[in-house]
């Protein structure tokens, strides 16, 4: 059987982690996190990275520091994952879902403006497929009509939009490092802060309410709690597991870039033909390879061409069902606008399997076998 997902495994993952456990300090904040959140800061020059427990939970924090109060609206795609949703929701927001665009399957930015009312307060772009969105739309809207933005790129570790690294651009940004991510601790992500003013109330709130990390840099003379806050803090041992991979990030990166070329490269004369659709970059946009889709012309095909990769022994999947047609999304949320595609594109969607160090010859199984299902 081909898989879908292999988490990715470097080499170093155990040596660290047997380094952890001998140096007695496991829990979180430990060394391997440090150098994790070092790395990352300095290589997509952000102000501030702090892992935490997952993806979800770093757009848990990213919701509370907006300061949404009940009643609040956010406005986001359907085509995401819960995790985006549940954030807001938590923190009592009311969510605006927008169409999306048929070529990225990102937000539209041309179609968030419309969507603003007087209760809007956080405006939440998700860069599918480590793809970014128009950003600087996205920014400009968010500013003139003075809303925080909430970049959710859970799939977007390495990926640029002119330049800039994905997670960097708004007030916040939140990666995954969840098992089925580019760089993997099992469960785990972390929250990036670009807005200076909310680093202290990110560590609080990161910390349980305390301010832990100013004792320790020795800005106070004792920690107390200080305000509200949860437990955050990704475990050292999953920290080292991260590490091993982040310091191989270029390898990794170019291992799937090359992958996702290859299947580029044999589906293009289906994609000419008008047989399927494959992945668009706008330009400006450095993607990640963090998946290859191919959409096909329905739901009935998709189901068809699942059916008969897994006859096969290949595990192809779909992705989203929209959020705003599930029943927390009706309960939650309101759609603004028409949904001309995010329904229709999403039922066309399917993913192909990619991982770190695929066996090529389990890629050209994947490819001979597409190719003789739409043949």
């Amino acid at each position: 059987m081909i898989h879908f997902n292999v988490p990715p495994y470097v080499g170093k993952e155990f040596d660290y982690m047997q380094e952890a456990v001998r140096n007695h300090k496991i829990c979180g904040d430990g060394p391997f996190t440090k150098k994790c959140n070092e790395w990352l800061e300095k290589r997509f020059g952000a102000k501030k990275v702090m892992l935490t427990t997952s993806g979800s939970s770093a757009l848990d924090m990213a919701a509370l520091l907006c300061g949404i109060e009940p009643g609040d609206e956010v406005i986001l795609p359907s085509f995401t994952f819960s995790s985006t949703a549940n954030s807001f929701v938590l923190a009592g927001a009311k969510l605006v879902f927008v169409d999306i665009r048929p070529d990225t399957m990102n937000i539209d930015e041309n179609k968030m403006e419309e969507a603003i009312t007087s209760k809007t307060k956080v405006v939440c772009p998700v860069h599918y497929a480590g793809v970014a969105c128009e950003m600087d739309k996205i920014m400009d809207i968010a500013r003139r009509h003075n809303l925080m933005v909430v970049e959710d790129a859970a799939q977007g570790v390495m990926s640029t939009y002119k330049g800039r690294a994905l997670g960097t651009i708004g007030d916040f940004g939140c990666y995954s490092f969840h098992e089925t991510k580019n760089y993997s601790m099992g469960e785990g992500g972390a929250i990036v802060v670009n807005n200076e003013k909310y680093i202290e109330k990110a560590e609080i709130l990161r910390e349980k309410g305390t301010n832990r990390s100013q004792f320790f840099r020795g800005q106070v003379a004792k920690y107390n709690w200080v305000d509200f806050g949860d437990s955050y803090l990704q475990s050292d041992l999953n920290a080292a597991y991260l590490w091993a991979q982040l310091q191989m990030a270029d390898e990794i990166n170019d291992n799937r870039l090359a992958t996702w070329a290859t299947y580029y490269n044999a589906f293009k004369s289906l994609a000419d033909a008008n047989i399927i659709d494959v992945p668009s970059v706008p330009e400006g946009c450095v993607h990640n390879a963090h998946m290859f889709y191919i959409k096909c012309k329905d739901i009935e095909t998709r189901q068809a061409y699942i059916k008969f990769m897994r006859d096969h022994d290949i595990m192809c999947v779909f992705h989203y069902v929209p959020l705003h047609s599930a029943p927390a999304g009706k309960k939650f949320g309101r759609f603004s606008g028409n949904d001309r595609y995010t329904t229709s594109e999403s039922d066309k969607l399917v993913r192909l399997p990619l991982y770190y160090n695929i066996d090529p010859a389990d890629q050209n199984k994947v490819i001979e076998s597409t190719l003789t299902f739409f043949s």
